[in-house]
């Protein structure tokens, strides 16, 4: 079995919790946000990403704003709206419960061999 499928699978998971905890921190282009993700080895191409953030916005959790650019044509910049900030707590507990039970299972599996 091709282990390379399951890990996308995991990864676009994740992938929405990831994107509105790098706006927590601040406006962001989509570029920058490529950026942030390639840094943590969550590679995402705009094809995937350009969806995401119009269906986040379509649903409340994130707005836009147009700006300027010196170097090419204005930019979009996304940010949390107070509904996306209430459901990124909610997504980021979510996720810390999950992990503890993976763990745990994960754990359990092994000490039982």
């Amino acid at each position: 079995m091709n282990t390379e499928n399951t890990k996308a699978q995991m990864r676009k998971g994740v992938l929405e919790l990831c994107i509105l905890s790098i706006l927590l921190n601040g406006d962001a282009y989509p570029t920058e946000i490529i950026d942030k993700l390639k840094e943590t080895k969550l590679v995402v191409v705009e094809g995937t990403l350009y969806p995401l953030l119009t269906r986040l916005k379509n649903t409340g959790l994130l707005s836009y704003r147009w700006e300027e650019s010196t170097s090419g044509p204005p930019r979009k910049y996304y940010r949390l709206t107070e509904e996306g900030e209430k459901f990124l707590k909610e997504l980021q507990q979510s996720w810390h419960e999950l992990v503890d039970a993976v763990n745990k299972t994960i754990n359990q599996s092994t000490t039982q061999k």
